[in-house]
């Protein structure tokens, strides 16, 4: 398979700059997958198609506010860091750190220390008290580029990063943070903190809307995938099969797993809110020796996981997820629980249609 077979043409404005005024008043494209037919609806919408004995499978990974920028201590160089991944210590416990994309790379090296203002190249600034110091050093590098650096600090990590970072939004919005971000780059139910981009499809559901859900009889499972910066990295192999995927860290707890096996067991429909939520539960699946099924384990883990045509799900019946990038794994993972021409011919319609894509656009549902 060659990767431009998953490829299509998208108008630069079609790409969204910003969220819907409210979360599930967004454009919501139906598919059906087994006649191919299409609706226009909006995502509050999706209700009318959920089921009672039916299981959402959500993400519930917190976005770090995890762009920085600050400047070179002994130059003044400015520079920015997007952290990737926080690196356990030698005991195996969390530590200050983290693997980083520098920009520009050229001006940090080993040795060199970094300190952070809060005040981006355009003069964005960010609340920042003058009495409390966040500064970096440059430790060491990593296979794929990135740094890894280790920062100090007063008080708590995770507050100095409220106090100074700023959201990571995807390069494709291409206008400055603002306040609304620290919001609408979030889901509702948001929790355990440690992705750097948002699982977006979950970016439509409000607590009312989940809470109706509930109401009608769906369950509602809630998965973790700290999603990585491997997320904006382009596939730039030829062939699908030649791509290797970023790994991602992941944790299912017993109740999320509970409810999960119950609903395959009763014969009710996994419904994945976005891939990674996907990827979270295809990972982790394994088979029961006794009765030949797939279930999901409590547990954690690291998965790389790459889902193309081909790939046999072993847990997921359908899913709501966002229009993706071209030629991206994320639409291979699409066309692998639909098919190619199906997928393509609903982003053909997509476009036709004016919908707004990728992480603040338009929500689609792969249905029955």
């Amino acid at each position: 398979m060659n990767v431009t077979d998953f490829d299509y043409n998208l108008p630069e404005e079609l790409i969204a700059q910003v969220p819907s005024a409210k979360r599930d008043e967004c454009r919501l494209l139906v598919i059906h997958m087994k006649d191919g037919r299409i609706e226009h609806k909006k995502f509050y919408d999706i209700l009318d198609y959920l089921k009672p004995g039916d299981c959402l499978v959500l993400n519930n990974s917190k976005v770090l506010p995890a762009r920085l920028f600050g400047v070179k201590e002994g130059t003044g160089a400015k520079v920015e860091f997007l952290l990737s991944k926080r690196l356990p210590s030698e005991d195996g416990s969390s530590s200050d750190r983290w693997e980083t994309l520098v920009r520009p790379g050229r001006r940090l090296k080993i040795g060199d220390s970094v300190v952070f203002s809060g005040i981006a190249p355009d003069g964005t600034k960010s609340h920042y008290p003058d009495n409390k110091l966040l500064r970096a050093e440059i430790t060491g590098y990593s296979d794929d580029g990135t740094r890894i650096v280790e920062f100090k600090y007063d008080g708590i990590f995770l507050e100095r990063l409220e106090e100074i970072g700023q959201m990571p939004l995807p390069p494709y919005i291409t206008r400055a943070n603002n306040s609304e971000d620290r919001d609408r780059y979030q889901t509702v139910y948001s929790k355990i903190e440690g992705s750097v981009a948002a699982p977006t499809a979950g970016l439509h559901f409000t607590q009312e809307l989940l809470k109706k859900a509930e109401d009608k009889g769906v369950k509602l499972a809630y998965v973790t995938l700290h999603v990585g910066i491997g997320t904006f990295r382009p596939v730039k192999a030829e062939k699908v099969e030649d791509h290797h995927m970023h790994f991602e860290e992941y944790f299912v707890n017993e109740e999320a797993a509970k409810i999960i096996n119950e609903t395959k067991a009763a014969g009710g429909r996994i419904i994945s809110v976005g891939t990674t939520s996907t990827r979270t539960v295809e990972s982790a699946a394994v088979i029961d020796p006794d009765t030949g099924r797939y279930f999901v384990p409590a547990g954690s883990g690291s998965t790389g996981i790459f889902i193309y045509p081909g790939y046999e799900f072993k847990i997921v019946d359908q899913l709501i997820t966002n229009f993706h990038l071209p030629k991206s794994t994320l639409v291979m993972l699409v066309s692998a629980l639909y098919n190619r021409e199906g997928v393509l011919k609903a982003y053909e319609e997509a476009v036709n249609e004016r919908y707004q894509f990728f992480s603040y656009g338009d929500a689609c549902f792969f249905t029955e």
